[in-house]
């Protein structure tokens, strides 16, 4: 049976109102997969620097500081664009700002490919992090609006690991490429993946076959906050907890956007690597701190289900865990028993990010959880990932890389500083969003006390 929209266009094949699904299960899927490529194309675009630090340092003779800063300055942008582009996008059309992001960081890619010098380079890095900018909350968002909401944590989740995919992707072929053919092949093979992509995507993906259902619950749902939304936008820092979960969040990140960017260079001059090598095993270990990321989360959820103050908890175990792992780590000599203290490090180093933004979500109404996660991302941006590299790089030109990761992970003590307080205050900030605490929530509140 034929289904018609008030506006007389047919839905694609197999769509049903009863079903939940707004287009065919098959073109969400496809959709799905294009715009999780993308996000691929992301992080290979981002991370593929990191592969060749050792490269660009010998040809063109960069100090560290100069090196972390063509990382950071992606994260920067990221940080300070992704609130209002994404705004922009939702104005303008979500598909549209999608293709013109993913050619900007691809074509900006390419351009560092051809780079002559550090502030050519230094440009094209810029083009990045704007491209890359709102790609995160803008593609999730299109994701989310074609599938049941039964399936948003699932696919919210596979969107995570989908960046750790891709930084592992970036810095591991990225080195080998460089290797084989030059650091200049590495930036051109990312570049133009990302805009082969983007053609494809642009054919198959079009605002009217994603358009919802005319009258659909969601549609109605997302209009319903628009007019209110000066009056919920204080509410994004309304209480201490939440500020704490914001502030906790981006510190934490510090450590692990540093172990990102620079273990491709630690392997290769203390453990004599050569460039494909470092950059394969700092790929093992970016995947790892993807896995500690879900697995964070999963561990939240599962401990806090009686208890929600637990989700500090967690927070606060994986921060002192990096902290003393990460410590530890690079106090040891290069060996075996190193790396396998690195990696326990590197597992628990962004462990804070699943439980952080649970925390948000619980602490910031329904109604703008989505600016609220934008407000998150820009702490976790600037607080974290954009100085995490640069202040390494500082700190290694005048100590040496391994004096600079052996300070890099006092970051935790700060992070965990605010996850504690956090914690103290999050019985009473819920209570305070949600209503008076039914008896059961007491118990809640003495144990956050």
């Amino acid at each position: 049976m034929e289904l018609r929209t008030t506006a007389g266009s047919v839905p694609e094949a197999g769509t049903s109102i009863s079903s939940g699904w707004p287009v065919s299960p098959r073109y969400a899927w496809v959709v799905f997969a294009l715009s999780f490529g993308l996000l691929l194309s992301d992080y290979m675009s981002r991370q593929v620097l990191n592969a060749v630090f050792p490269m660009l340092k010998a040809e063109w003779l960069l100090s560290d500081a100069e090196l972390g800063s063509l990382s950071g300055i992606v994260a920067l942008m990221v940080g300070l664009l992704t609130f209002p582009l994404s705004l922009l996008a939702d104005r303008w059309g979500r598909v549209r700002s999608l293709l013109l992001a993913a050619m900007m960081w691809s074509l900006a890619t390419l351009a560092c490919a051809v780079s002559a010098t550090y502030g050519q380079m230094f440009v094209g890095r810029l083009f990045v992090g704007i491209g890359e900018a709102a790609y995160g909350s803008v593609g999730i968002a299109v994701v989310l609006s074609i599938f049941p909401i039964g399936l948003r944590a699932t696919l919210s989740g596979a969107f995570i690991a989908g960046g750790a995919f891709g930084s592992v992707l970036g810095v591991s072929l990225g080195g080998s490429v460089a290797q084989q053919f030059g650091w200049r092949w590495a930036f051109g093979g990312m570049g133009v993946f990302g805009l082969v992509l983007a053609a494809v995507y642009g054919i198959v993906v079009t605002e009217r076959r994603l358009a919802p259902r005319a009258g659909s619950t969601d549609a109605r749902n997302e209009e319903a906050p628009r007019g209110r939304l000066r009056e919920l936008l204080p509410r994004l820092f309304s209480s201490v907890s939440v500020i704490c979960a914001y502030a906790g969040s981006g510190l934490q990140l510090l450590i692990a956007a540093a172990l990102m960017a620079w273990l491709p260079s630690y392997f290769n001059r203390y453990y004599g690597m050569p460039t494909a090598k470092a950059g394969a095993t700092a790929g093992v270990f970016v995947l790892i701190i993807g896995i500690g990321m879900v697995v964070g989360g999963i561990a939240s959820d599962r401990v806090s289900r009686a208890l929600p103050v637990r989700k500090w908890t967690v927070a606060i175990i994986c921060s002192v865990g990096s902290l003393v792992l990460l410590m530890a780590a690079f106090r040891l000599p290069a060996g075996s028993a190193q790396l396998l203290a690195l990696a326990a490090g590197a597992l628990l180093s962004a462990g804070t990010a699943g439980p952080a933004a649970a925390m948000v979500a619980n602490l910031t109404p329904a109604s703008i959880s989505a600016t609220a996660f934008a407000t998150l991302t820009l702490a976790n941006s600037l607080l974290g990932l954009a100085p995490g590299p640069a202040v390494t790089g500082r700190l290694a030109d005048s100590m040496g890389l391994l004096g600079a990761m052996r300070i890099v992970p006092l970051a935790a003590l700060a992070a965990t500083a605010a996850f504690v307080t956090g914690r103290r205050h999050y019985a009473r900030d819920l209570c305070r969003l949600t209503g008076p605490a039914p008896v059961t929530d007491r118990k809640e509140t003495e144990i956050a006390r």
